[in-house]
């Protein structure tokens, strides 16, 4: 279950509510959700029912209890904690990484996208500074991913500054886009010729590196006749990050965060990088259902790297 699948399904419980008469509120249009704190229950939390409970005219724990009522034993919650004034705290049921496998080989580079945010309209001014037109040039395709009708105005008193003329003759496309979109907002840009050395220090290069390392673990594995198939659980914290994707690319559109996807690419490249070395056959060892499991979670990474460097606008090559 994604984060959108947890708003939607918690919006529904109000719905339920207030159609049996337990509840008078307007359905709000969006549920957040949101990850819990640290020291906290459960992996997500929502402050819904404090939101109803002045026009409901009734305790904030009050309606968290009658929602709770009905979210008990939904389709991938598998607990739901009443915390603080009237907090909703839900714990997710594991997901096999079987389905995790399918549903990013199914959505390919798309995979993260939703509706989440459809029927809201977003709108950026002509930007007249060059990392202002790149953040809004990946915010415009961020924002359509989850559905929202998102685009840059036109015309306007302000000169309007084309996101490619941004340092991409001395830096590349890549490097000059990733130098701008991984700071935050508050930060200044990343130096830029760090952003060209081929070493580890240098996140986008171990970003794009381990997105090569999969391609050709496909390539090695079919030499050795070991195709990807997820038979096996494979205990890495790979899965877990690859489950986030989808978070991460609403929470980036809902905050107008770019950075947010640039790190989360960091974080699934390094437990890449620290996996691949268990995916195949070493010496004598003979292929197994182990092996193919790892080679198909290991393709699901590589999907995962490919799809957020698009979001960037940046590269996936298939060899470094």
């Amino acid at each position: 279950m994604t984060p959108a699948d947890l708003s939607l399904t918690v919006q529904h419980a109000v719905r339920r509510a207030v159609d049996d008469g337990a509840l008078r509120v307007d359905v709000p249009s969006r549920v957040k959700v949101e990850k819990a704190r640290p020291g906290g229950v459960g992996e997500y939390a929502s402050s819904v029912a404090l939101t109803l409970a002045r026009p409901a005219g009734r305790p904030a724990l009050d309606i968290a209890s009658l929602l709770k009522e009905r979210l008990d034993g939904a389709a991938g919650i598998l607990a739901v904690d009443i915390t603080g004034p009237g907090f909703l705290n839900f714990t997710l049921r594991p997901q096999d990484g079987a389905a995790l496998v399918r549903a990013v080989r199914a959505a390919g580079l798309s995979y993260g996208q939703g509706d989440a945010l459809a029927g809201q309209a977003v709108r950026f001014e002509p930007p007249a500074e060059a990392r202002a037109a790149v953040v809004a040039d990946c915010l415009t395709g961020l924002l359509r991913g989850q559905g929202a009708d998102a685009r840059v105005e036109a015309g306007g008193e302000r000169p309007y500054v084309h996101p490619g003329t941004y340092d991409v003759d001395a830096l590349g496309t890549d490097a000059a886009r990733w130098r701008l979109l991984r700071a935050a907002p508050h930060d200044r840009p990343l130096d830029g010729p760090p952003l060209l050395v081929r070493h580890e220090r240098n996140a986008l290069f171990r970003v794009q590196y381990a997105h090569s390392r999969t391609r050709r673990l496909l390539a090695n594995g079919a030499r050795l006749g070991v195709l990807p198939g997820y038979e096996t659980e494979v205990d890495d914290p790979l899965p877990a990050l690859l489950r986030d994707h989808p978070g991460v690319l609403l929470a980036a559109a809902r905050h107008r965060a770019p950075d947010r996807v640039a790190r989360h690419l960091e974080a699934v490249a390094d437990a890449l990088l620290g996996f691949q070395h268990t995916v195949l056959p070493l010496g004598d060892e003979k292929p197994s259902a182990a092996h193919r499991s790892r080679l198909a979670l290991a393709e699901a990474a590589g999907t995962v790297l490919a799809g957020g460097l698009s979001v960037l606008g940046i590269s996936a090559p298939d060899r470094i």
